[in-house]
């Protein structure tokens, strides 16, 4: 305990950062989790990071405080970039139901409280057990924890706004739409070739009312063909959790000068 104080406020540095992390973390953050059990599994998670790691002795002055923010913001960063490119599998299921037609029901997501589409709901559950399936959590704790090698406690401060820092986050940005595109394109050109067929059969035939049939047909096509590359989309999405931590790996790296 004699050793424990003097470092203490190095503890209250790490538990802050740890607690940032997890406000936007995928799995993590999700409003489903009490309140209480988020800051009591990061206070003993800070915990084993303390005792497990060399911390300076620090002094609560004004530099501390600083030094407090830095923590926050750089906890948030790393967690929101998690948390992007994660989100490409939502937005591939959006681009899905928008071929589908269910683009126009929504379903309320009971982890973050904002309008889903469905299949894209659908996919993120599914990608969520995937993720804990192949302890993909363990990775994303592991990744918190050797934050500490990239940006140590007491940097004084992390120029969020260079340039390469921002042209990274452009560049994930880019990166989360060119994934959900690419999870997304086997079911959506499927559906595009259908609507060619139907308006071929609608040029053709004209006495068929196109309106009543090619609903269920993109349907029904859009639905077997979702159950045909379900492989193929859990292959993309285990690529996307190693670009996850790779992109958190390079991004603390340059926040670490």
């Amino acid at each position: 305990m004699e050793d424990f104080l003097p470092k203490f406020p190095a503890f209250l540095l790490i538990f802050v950062r740890v607690t940032s992390f997890f406000l936007m973390l995928p799995l993590f953050s999700y409003r489903t989790i009490p309140t209480s059990h988020k800051v009591g599994f990061a206070f003993f998670l800070s915990l084993m990071m303390f005792f497990g790691m060399e911390t300076p002795e620090l002094e609560v002055d004004g530099a501390y405080y600083l030094l407090i923010i830095k923590e926050a913001m750089v906890g948030l960063f790393i967690g929101f970039l998690a948390y992007m490119l994660f989100s490409a599998v939502q937005i591939a299921g959006g681009f899905i139901d928008f071929q589908m037609g269910f683009a126009i029901a929504n379903v309320i997501d009971p982890q973050t409280g904002a309008q889903s589409p469905l299949t894209g709901q659908y996919l993120n559950i599914i990608a969520l057990f995937f993720l804990l399936t192949i302890n993909g959590h363990h990775l994303l704790l592991d990744g918190v924890f050797y934050s500490y090698q990239f940006i140590p406690l007491e940097q004084s401060w992390v120029d969020f706004g260079d340039v390469n820092i921002m042209k990274y986050a452009a560049k994930t940005l880019a990166l989360m739409f060119a994934v959900a595109f690419q999870m997304s394109i086997p079911v959506v050109g499927c559906i595009f070739l259908v609507d060619v067929a139907l308006g071929i059969v609608a040029r053709t035939v004209p006495q068929l009312n196109i309106f009543v049939v090619g609903m269920p047909v993109k349907l029904i096509v859009g639905l077997i063909m979702l159950v045909v590359v379900m492989g193929t989309l859990m292959g993309s999405v285990s690529n996307l959790f190693s670009t996850i931590l790779t992109t958190m790996r390079d991004m603390m790296k340059l926040m670490g000068g």
